[in-house]
């Protein structure tokens, strides 16, 4: 028996190697397939359904009472349920995917509000001039399109471009500009451009305007990561470093050009038919991109440089796709919680639940909002960059060659990498199951220290033993892959100083989520969902990051999985112009709670530096 599975999901053809009994929903998320599931993985709401073409992949009990026989037998499974048996091929229903319409969530109850995107096309067969008709040039496309505000260059070069093609052509309107009037009929080419822009990641989607369909997704690391891993150090190289904004300015536009150019060769579209773009990143990387300098944030009280929506062309930036597209950068609620928490608060509906609810953005700057009595009070955390690898001995982003997974499988540990290949390294993800594991197993105590081979419980298997590593200062490293299993041939270890700093990323979200908790009166046992949001977040295995203290000890059903909640709420501005009134609404009630300002906080983040002692 095989103990790594290939899992191909049809008709997108991503294809991920998973470790045999793993859940479909999760191979699927590894995948970059993200499922709807509304019951958060109980299998009782049926939104995950899929088929399994080929393969095996035995239906759970769970399947067998939301699925007829007949479905059973055409191979029907409800992802959250169902476990790969072998290497297998599933076909996804568009209705079972997580962005099933291009419509926006707006409250628990299921309210959809519809909308237009701010960016459309009319194809247009105009009435030559004439001494009956002598109309303006302009007017007469008015009189077709309704009245619009139009760039000084679009109205140089409307005259020509009407005569040119006997007054036939294509208006391009965004938000009641005109950016352009095309030859020919191009209505059905109208593309925007949706970036999250995070301080370790850059994703970027392609969106065709016409559909609100998803037409390419590509991601990098932020270029800025070489000038400082996280915001503090970025706002400090801008606060000492002369010329630092303009330099940091133009490495993260270089960045989203090529992500740009990756995008239209993927889908196979013209870059000039790209008529807007938004981003969407916390304060700081907003701050950067747009050159403003952030240096203000690096002081009390850490006052951001603006709150509105931002709106201005794409080339005043120099992104290079339309000369007149539009760019739309996110509202900021406070000095470190940004555009991307907004964006988040907007994807999911926070804004207008009735039930206390969290959304927790787990990243290097780590967001937290908490909706509670029709209000929504948010707060960051200096997380840093552990989950996404950096700091971390071994570490590395989630990227071919990382372990990403890592189980008990009866004596020792077995682990799962990305791309099935050797591994290179450990990302964040199986960073929090390894710890995870050897909390469970005793190796690891609640402040942290790993413990040495004369100290552990006498449980502990053998073969788990074994990869203890005594150093001469006394601290004890975990071997997890050994050199002749690694790609590079150099054994890939967990140190002591690992555990550190998982437990200072970890420590500073919880101890965040502790005081807005008690800011409110409530306690997690109060909360009706706890939405897990961040570029890794849906990946995390809600028991082991429970374990660690990531997450709160609540039940499993009530901690959901969002993705990445920021570029779902940059795509969803780009593709309903009304839902840009909403970001400006949200950015301008939400309270902005400064923990560092707060006397309880150290006390409250020293305790959360101790893992839990049962979870």
């Amino acid at each position: 028996m095989k103990s790594r599975y290939k899992v191909t999901f049809q008709p997108s053809g991503r294809t991920v190697h998973v470790l045999a009994e793993t859940i479909l929903f999760e191979a699927a998320a590894r995948a970059g397939v993200l499922l709807q599931s509304p019951c958060g993985g109980k299998g009782t709401c049926g939104k995950c359904r899929v088929r399994v073409v080929e393969g095996a992949c035995a239906p759970s009990e769970a399947c067998r009472s939301a699925l007829t026989e007949e479905q059973l037998e055409e191979g029907y499974r409800l992802a959250c349920q169902a476990k790969v048996g072998g290497d297998s091929v599933v076909d996804v229903p568009d209705a079972s995917l997580y962005e099933a319409s291009t419509k926006i969530l707006t409250s628990g109850e299921g309210r959809e509000l519809s909308g237009q995107p701010a960016v459309w096309k009319r194809y247009v067969e105009l009435p030559c001039p004439s001494s009956e008709d002598a109309v303006a040039d302009l007017r007469r496309l008015e009189r077709e399109i309704g009245k619009v505000h139009v760039h000084l260059d679009v109205m140089q070069g409307l005259p020509n471009a009407l005569r040119d093609n006997a007054f036939k052509g294509t208006a391009v309107v965004c938000s009641s500009r005109l950016l352009a009037f095309e030859p020919g009929n191009t209505e059905g080419q109208c593309y925007g451009v949706a970036f999250d822009l995070g301080t370790t990641t850059v994703v970027g989607e392609l969106i065709d305007l016409t559909t609100g369909r998803e037409l390419a997704v590509v991601a990098t690391m932020n270029p800025q990561i070489s000038l400082g891993d996280d915001v503090i150090s970025r706002i400090t190289r801008a606060r000492e470093t002369p010329g630092a904004v303009e330099e940091m300015q133009a490495s993260v536009v270089g960045a989203l050009n090529e992500l740009i150019e990756e995008l239209v060769a993927e889908a196979d579209v013209p870059q000039e038919k790209i008529y807007e773009i938004t981003v969407a990143g916390n304060t700081t990387m907003q701050h950067l991109f747009c050159g403003i300098s952030p240096a203000a944030l690096g002081e009390v009280p850490f006052p951001p440089a603006y709150n509105r929506t931002l709106m201005m062309t794409t080339r005043e930036v120099g992104l290079r796709v339309h000369p007149n597209a539009r760019l739309c950068v996110f509202p900021n609620i406070g000095g470190f919680v940004g555009g991307d928490t907004v964006a988040g608060i907007l994807a999911n509906g926070l804004h207008c639940t009735d039930r206390p609810a969290v959304l927790v953005d787990i990243g290097t700057n780590g967001e937290i909002v908490l909706a509670c009595d029709g209000k929504l009070f948010t707060t960051s955390t200096a997380a840093g960059p552990a989950f996404e690898g950096a700091r971390i001995s071994a570490g590395m982003r989630a990227t071919v060659g990382a372990i990403e997974k890592v189980v008990m499988n009866g004596e020792d540990l077995v682990y799962n990498v990305i791309g099935d290949t050797a591994p290179i390294g450990l990302c964040g993800t199986g960073l929090i199951d390894l710890a995870a594991v050897l909390l469970r197993a005793g190796i690891i105590d609640a402040t942290g220290r790993v413990l040495g081979k004369e100290e552990v419980p006498s449980s502990v298997p053998s073969a788990l033993c074994s990869r203890l590593h005594e150093r001469d200062d006394g601290k004890v490293d975990v071997l997890v892959a050994s050199a002749e299993e690694s790609k590079s041939g150099e054994a890939i270890y967990l140190l002591q100083r690992d555990i550190r700093e998982l437990q200072l990323a970890t420590g500073a979200i919880r101890a965040g989520l502790n005081i807005m908790l008690q800011r409110c009166g409530l306690t997690a046992d109060d909360l009706s969902e706890v939405l897990i949001a961040g570029g890794f977040g849906n990946f995390i295995r809600r028991g082991n990051a429970r374990r660690i203290g990531l997450l709160p000890n609540i039940p499993s059903d009530r901690l959901r999985f969002v993705g990445n909640a920021s570029s779902m709420g940059a795509k969803y501005v780009l593709i309903s112009e009304e839902a840009r009134g909403i970001v400006e609404s949200i950015a301008e009630s939400a309270e902005h709670v400064d923990l560092s300002m707060d006397p309880e906080f150290q006390m409250e983040f020293g305790m959360a530096m101790m893992f839990p002692e049962d979870a």
